[in-house]
């Protein structure tokens, strides 16, 4: 029997396994999905996927770049308390992932499954797999970018902790350049590198929020007019990477440094722990009266 991506899929959803796992088990049950589920269930497969529902959105952020420093990649892996993000065998299993990711092309969210750890052993989806149930939290790979040095360029790598990874692609040959404006953008997190990189949304729900604030002053709409555009100058320069003042020197723009140094930032990628996921807020006695049957009134 064909097995379809609808099916993958549907396995996915009701097991929360990883998509070679459940097309495993589909192909191994002749496309029969309750059979798949209980064959996964009796392997330990689902067992990790129990936990899959939960929030992870702690974790850590690696860098693993070639020896040339001809390419890099940020990978960010989460789990779901800091304490398991800073234990070896996590922080083992991300490096090992971001070093193996980098050697290969694909950049598509599930491309970590197939991926090959230590030397070709095991599969990153089983090595993942086989985390869960040992540190007993949801562990998942959520993220991964790959940056590629301009021709006589160079790229600017900062790590800050395990919380925040950078690499920056500056088109000269200039490594302490380069390192600078990776630190200067772990610090200043802009949105992008221009003014016109700036995604069209992102203006639009920006200058309504501010035509709401000024309308509330009760002025003509010609002045309104006029605060909102200042506002908005004053908020692209924050949040692009060429307006900011530099963080190093706040007398001069990030703009001016490269002008300076006659070079061009190509690209950029930020990536910070939990950015953009909710995370779960715990109130302890909350839980313990709840679990006492008392109640907070």
């Amino acid at each position: 029997m064909q097995i379809t991506a609808s099916m993958v899929k549907e396995l996915r959803e009701r097991t929360g396994a990883g998509m070679m796992d459940c097309k495993k088990a589909l192909q191994e049950t002749a496309g029969d999905i309750e059979a798949a589920i209980e064959a996964m269930r009796k392997s330990g497969v689902a067992k990790a996927a129990k936990k899959a529902g939960r929030i992870a959105a702690e974790g850590t952020i690696v860098v693993a770049a070639a020896a040339d420093d001809s390419r890099a990649l940020v990978l960010e892996v989460n789990c779901e308390t800091d304490f398991v993000a800073r234990d070896e065998n996590f922080q083992g299993f991300a490096h090992s992932l971001a070093e193996a990711l980098l050697e290969q092309g694909d950049e598509t969210p599930d491309a970590y499954a197939a991926t090959s750890l230590n030397g070709g052993a095991q599969a990153a989806e089983d090595a993942r797999q086989e985390l869960v149930t040992k540190l007993g939290e949801n562990i998942s790979v959520r993220r991964h970018a790959r940056v590629q040095q301009s021709s006589g360029g160079a790229l600017g790598i900062y790590v800050h902790g395990i919380r925040i990874g950078v690499v920056v692609d500056l088109s000269v040959d200039n490594a302490d350049l380069a390192k600078d404006l990776a630190m200067h953008i772990a610090a200043a997190s802009p949105l992008c590198v221009a003014e016109q990189d700036v995604p069209a949304d992102v203006l639009a729900k920006e200058r309504d929020i501010q035509l709401a604030q000024a309308a509330q002053s009760g002025k003509p709409d010609a002045i309104v007019e006029k605060m909102v555009s200042g506002r908005m100058r004053k908020f692209l320069q924050e949040n692009t990477l060429l307006g900011q003042a530099f963080v190093k020197d706040p007398d001069v723009t990030i703009a001016a440094l490269l002008k300076k140094h006659n070079a061009v930032v190509n690209d950029f990628v930020r990536y910070e722990v939990g950015e953009g996921l909710e995370k779960k807020e715990d109130n302890f006695a909350a839980e313990v009266m709840q679990q006492a049957g008392l109640s907070g009134g």
